[in-house]
This record gives structure tokens, sequence and C-alpha cells, in this order.
């Protein structure tokens, strides 16, 4: 029996068929309104803080709905608050840093982050920079194990990047002092888990997966597309029930009740990968 948490094995960049797919982002958002009333089976948390990270190019409108519906399920729900995100550049990843510690002193509680894409990365930082004040991390599809040949992500994005985040892209900052501890693979020491779709069309799953102890890092497998993470109703559950695990009780995901066959159909997994 495996006693490790493993990063998927796949290879190289996003199939081009779910490039071309991500377009069904669209049919995950008018399908939101449409389970609702199964949504609000999932678990209620404790109020503790959790703060919301959007992904490359995104801002906090982009968060809406994962804001909202955390917040129904009784969080004390932030978004990061700088604008739209540009890449990981120093600027952002220290004011993540210093907004999570300021969370942590206002509320006296410790902060969940939930990081989309990009997003996550910049979650994942703020861990290792601030353990004691961070309670669990959730990422979504975010580009957070860069092997030695890089970024996998289609030559479009990469373009983007360049044009948006920096010129030389997403490899040079990357290689900042700042991520030297994402690039080594280095795992935070607080609970992490890290939801990744094998029909991604932008972050292939090897690169949002990670290698780790299984007491403390899990990679969950869901049925998406990558610009519909934030408002596909599985991703939705997925995050509500980690985020209401008590604090100092993290359990590995595993599917439960009338919904768990349906889990594992929906993504062809027998359990998270």
């Amino acid at each position: 029996m495996n006693t490790t948490t493993q990063r998927h094995p796949h290879v190289g960049e996003p199939h081009l068929l779910f490039q071309l797919a991500e377009w069904r982002a669209t049919l995950e958002m008018a399908l939101l309104p449409w389970a609702l009333p199964w949504l609000m089976y999932a678990p209620r948390g404790d109020g503790h803080p959790v703060l919301l990270l959007p992904g490359f190019m995104a801002n906090e409108r982009t968060l809406a709905a994962l804001k909202w519906f955390l917040a129904n399920r009784g969080y004390d729900v932030h978004t990061w608050g700088f604008g739209r995100n540009v890449g990981f550049n120093s600027r952002h990843a220290l004011a993540v840093e210093q907004k999570i510690r300021y969370m942590h002193h206002v509320g006296g509680r410790k902060v969940s982050l939930v990081g989309w894409s990009l997003g996550g990365s910049f979650a994942l930082y703020g861990a290792h920079q601030a353990p004691e004040c961070v309670r669990t991390v959730v990422t979504l599809g975010s580009p957070i194990s860069l092997g030695e040949e890089g970024s996998r992500s289609p030559q479009l994005i990469k373009t983007l990047y360049r044009w948006i985040g920096h010129p030389l892209g997403p490899e040079v900052h990357a290689m900042q002092p700042r991520v030297k501890m994402l690039r080594q693979r280095k795992l935070v020491s607080v609970p992490t888990s890290c939801l990744y779709s094998l029909s991604d069309g932008v972050v292939p799953p090897q690169e949002a997966t990670l290698s780790g102890e299984p007491g403390l890092h899990e990679n969950i497998r869901v049925s998406s597309s990558h610009m519909g993470l934030g408002f596909n109703p599985m991703v939705l559950a997925i995050v509500a029930e980690r985020l209401a695990q008590p604090e100092g009780e993290w359990q590995p995901f595993t599917p439960q009740g009338w919904w768990a066959p349906l889990y594992r159909c929906v993504t062809h997994a027998s359990v998270p990968f």
C-alpha cells in the first residue's frame, strides 16, 4: 500500500482537446444555481477566517460564487484586495503574507487559504512564511509543482504571462528567492489539499499536485475545466468539506454519503489520487 502522497504522473502540457474545451466553464456556471439545493447539505463551518486568492489575470469578482457560498456556510470570508493578479511578483507575495498575519491578529484565529490557479501559489507561499497563522490550504488547479522542464501550460498562457507578468515568462518568477521553497517542492507544515482535474486545459495535473505526507498533504481529483473551478458545484462541495474539519483534526478526503458513488463515477477515481 502506498504510504505517501504522490504527484500525478502526467507528462507534458494539457491535451489539445481539453484546451479547446475550456469554454465548458460557461456550462459549469449555468449549472451552479440548479445545484444550490444539493450544496446546502454541505457541512457548515465554525466561523474561522478564510482568505480567497484569485488566479492569473483575475480579480475579486471572479471569486464571487465561492465567497458567497463559503459565507453562507458560516465562514468569515475575505478576498485579497490587491486588484488583478498580474503574476507572482514580490509586491503581492509580501502583501499576502502581511494580510494573513493581520487577519490572524485581528480575529485571534488561524486563517484558511483557498487559492484558484496562480492564487494557490500565493496561498502556499503565505503558508510557508506564516505557518503559525494558517489553519489549512486548499488549491484549485494551481501550478505548485514546477519540474526541471519548467511550466508545461499551453503556449498561449505562457505568451499572455510574458505580456502581463514578465517578458521572460513564468519561469522567471518561479526562480525568485521568495518561491525557492515551491521550486524545490519544500512542503508546508499545514494541512494542504490540492484539487486538480485531468481535463484542465491550462494547468496540467503533474503541476497541480504534490508529493508529500498523507497525514498533511493530499491530491483530490475533480471533474472541471480550469476556468470553471471557482463555481463548479463538485469543487465547492469539496472545499466546504475540507474547511469544515475541526482545527487540529484534519483527515484526508474520503467521499461519503449518497454522492460518493457519483463522485467516483464522474471523476473515474476509486479514491483520490
